[in-house]
């Protein structure tokens, strides 16, 4: 049997306004134990930025900037590679390397959000069912 994106992506998905503050994301991201958020761009077009812990590390700590003086939007990631729920796991992990990210919006046929699929995902799928029945 052949797993798929949608047996470990995690849905719903935690989605943030781009306006919201840096320290509100962080607040969200540390309370329930996560490593990235989704950021609304166009509720119109369905299209969304991401915002993870790397960028925080990268564009807030290491700039000794303060979160709440700074929007999401500021240090988000746009133009987002996304996955399909019927992807296999395989060819989810390929994407993720070529494309080097960490996290990807699962994207149903319909254009909607269906849940996001992380390397962590990924990693707990190979430890439990095995690499080879992946």
């Amino acid at each position: 049997m052949t797993h798929q994106v949608k047996d470990w992506m995690s849905s719903p998905v935690i989605v943030v306004d781009q306006d919201s503050s840096v320290s509100y994301a962080l607040t969200l991201m540390r309370r329930r134990n996560i490593k990235s958020l989704l950021i609304l761009i166009d509720p119109i077009q369905n299209l969304y930025g991401i915002l993870t812990s790397t960028d925080i590390r990268n564009k807030i700590l290491a700039q000794d900037k303060n979160p709440a003086n700074v929007s999401v939007r500021d240090i988000m990631s746009k133009n987002l590679v996304s996955a399909k729920p019927d992807w296999t796991l395989t060819q989810c992990s390929i994407e993720m390397q070529k494309n080097n990210v960490n996290h990807m919006p699962v994207i149903d046929d319909q254009g909607g959000l269906a849940g996001l699929i992380s390397a962590t995902d990924l990693f707990w799928a190979a430890e439990e069912i095995g690499w080879e029945k992946i």
